[in-house]
């Protein structure tokens, strides 16, 4: 886990990258490597690579990075981990191939090297990477399929530059004119969905795609294998056994997930709470150590709220459970308001773009931190894949029963107009447009997960920003080209809840909040190998719950954690900000614009002033 970037100026050979620029974008992610740094220029063509290292496999000073293929072709930044590099490894050294490393980024780069582009498919992990050919001149680009590791670029005067957070980016440049997208989008979504980053010209490579970048020009981003296609795939290889068979499928490649995720040469903890993903996680991961003799005991990382003790939303009284029954080393860190303040300067200083969430993980990670555990588990996508969101019987629903209005729009708008004035005096202006967007997956989505319903923009923007930004926003699109080509409606809502909600705002929040703590935050329901494997029971067995896998990858808990009811992680934010009632951590940070542009230039704290009316319409 690091942070990379670089910039290739491929217009013309006598143009100059300014190196002191790429030495102060990678400067400006310290924290996402702590362990190292390395800055690299070519001699005779304008690139240059950076890397901030966070030593996770092979802590030697041999990995460090940028890397140089051994016939020195090839030179790599790569900020992620492959969990199948070992077996990778084997078949290149079947085929010849030496290593003077043990660790994933010299794998990478020989297969690189061997392969191409055509070699992404076969890495499972969580990746963004740079390789630059020193004999085609070209730079390639590449990201995982589910989005788990940003990497974010501009191009700007025959230059492209990239680097790991949009922050960072902004190191080599003055440009700070805002994105109207992305506005827009953060109104509707309490995240910035991508491609769209909160500046004009700075984007997110699709996840799942590479980008090559010769002295040809920019090509265009090229999918190697996206969730929609991993989905579409996963229904086409349904599985054909019965329901007992197909559970232990389910269990089975919870097992493997978590075996493959333990791959480090630090220890690996769990992000553990009273919640039935983090229970099987922590779970089959002492499942694990058992397995391997002289092993420590499991770390388990819980966080507590001290307003919460001893009442119904305490999860740690179970967490302390769960960690007894499986032998975990239980590190238990309750936070108390005085905490909240102590560290909220901090917490919107390293929010790399604004969201509504992302301090309950900020918090998590510090006890990680505290505990010197470099690497954690979350349960992270289990509720995506499991069909634990209300969404998942809710759109379908909605969607069913509402499917004359699809096509009758001008009727669902005259009943939202007609309606709306007096509806937002009860409750939320979102029930208005139930006629209007209900008919359709994607609008029934939109619906659900929405913060504010896209006629409610101008209001907040203005006419002219909320236009232009809604338009490239183009929303129920891409809404609906998430699911093309799936049939199952369970695997339809998935693959909605992981390219937006998923992708924008949790995993997008774990990679900055635990960065900026130096953790690395790994996420076995987000891989491919599982989702694929699991996704081909679900197409077949929709009906399968979350609690019936749980009970059969953690049998040994008590029914207290296998038959607790979903509440989801609540975090007392609007509590400590003088606010009645508690909240669910998706709205506690709602204060995200407003501290995030506190932390950024002041130009662009002018462009966004009309957008902090949020804070107290968040819902």
């Amino acid at each position: 886990m690091c942070g990379i970037a670089g910039a290739f100026a491929f217009a013309s050979e006598r143009a100059a990258i300014d190196r002191a620029a790429l030495k102060r974008v990678g400067d400006a992610m310290q924290r996402r490597g702590p362990d190292g740094e390395g800055l690299w220029f070519a001699d005779a063509v304008p690139v240059g690579l950076a890397h901030r290292r966070l030593a996770i496999i092979d802590l030697s000073d041999r990995a460090l990075q940028p890397m140089h293929s051994h016939d020195g072709r090839y030179t790599i930044v790569f900020n992620g981990e492959i969990y199948n590099f070992a077996a990778l490894k084997r078949e290149l050294e079947h085929a010849g191939l030496a290593f003077t490393t043990t660790s994933d980024t010299e794998v990478l780069l020989a297969l690189f090297a061997r392969e191409g582009t055509a070699m992404l498919p076969k890495l499972r992990g969580m990746f963004a990477f740079a390789i630059w050919d020193h004999t085609a001149r070209a730079l390639t680009l590449a990201r995982d399929t589910f989005g788990i590791k940003p990497l974010y670029y501009r191009v700007d005067r025959g230059a492209i530059w990239f680097a790991s957070q949009v922050r960072a980016l902004l190191e080599s440049t003055t440009e700070r004119a805002p994105e109207p997208a992305a506005q827009a989008g953060y109104l509707l979504w309490g995240s910035v969905p991508e491609p769209w980053t909160m500046f004009r010209g700075v984007f997110a490579l699709p996840p799942g795609h590479f980008l090559r970048v010769s002295e040809e020009g920019v090509g265009v981003a090229t999918p190697f294998q996206t969730v929609n296609s991993l989905l579409r795939d996963a229904e086409r290889e349904r599985i054909d056994a019965d329901a007992a068979s197909a559970l232990d499928e389910v269990v089975a490649a919870v097992h493997d997930s978590v075996r493959a995720h333990h791959v480090a040469d630090v220890p690996v903890g769990v992000f553990l709470s009273a919640g039935l993903d983090s229970a099987m996680l922590m779970s089959a991961s002492a499942e694990l150590r058992a397995e391997m003799p002289n092993a420590d005991a499991p770390h388990a990382l819980t966080l507590g709220f001290d307003v919460y003790a001893g009442t119904a939303s305490d999860e740690s009284t179970l967490a302390r459970e769960i960690a007894r029954i499986t032998k975990a080393n239980h590190h238990l860190q309750t936070v108390s308001q005085s905490d909240f303040v102590t560290q909220r300067d901090s917490f919107f200083a390293a929010m790399d773009q604004p969201t509504i969430d992302g301090i309950n993980t900020w918090f998590v990670s510090n006890v990680a931190k505290n505990n010197s555990v470099k690497v954690a588990l979350s349960g992270l996508g289990g509720d995506e894949i499991f069909a634990s969101y209300p969404s998942f019987r809710e759109i379908p629903r909605v969607a069913q029963s509402l499917r004359f209005f699809s096509n009758q729009g001008a009727i669902g708008t005259s009943i939202r107009k007609a309606s709306a004035p007096l509806i937002k005096k009860w409750t939320s202006p979102k029930y208005a447009s139930l006629f209007e967007y209900g008919g359709s997956f994607e609008g029934a989505y939109m619906l659900r997960r929405a913060l504010h319903m896209p006629w409610e923009i101008a209001a907040i923007l203005g006419d002219e920003v909320a236009s232009d930004g809604l338009r490239r926003l183009d929303s129920l699109t891409q809404l609906q080209s998430a699911f093309a080509g799936i049939e199952t409606p369970r695997l339809r809502v998935s693959a909605l809840e992981m390219q937006w909600y998923m992708r924008n705002q949790l995993l997008r929040d774990a990679d900055w909040a635990g960065m900026a703590q130096s953790i690395e935050i790994r996420v076995p329901f987000v891989d491919t190998v599982f989702v694929r494997r699991a996704a081909s029971v679900f197409a077949s067995y929709p009906q399968i719950t979350k609690a019936q896998v749980a009970q059969a990858v953690a049998s040994r808990l008590p029914s207290t954690v296998l038959n607790r009811p979903k509440t989801g992680f609540t975090v007392p934010v609007r509590e400590w900000l003088g606010v009645s009632e508690p909240t669910k951590a998706t709205p506690a940070a709602a204060r995200g614009l407003r501290g995030w542009a506190r932390a950024t230039e002041r130009a662009y704290q002018r462009s966004t002033a009309a957008a902090h009316s949020l804070v107290s319409e968040a819902r």
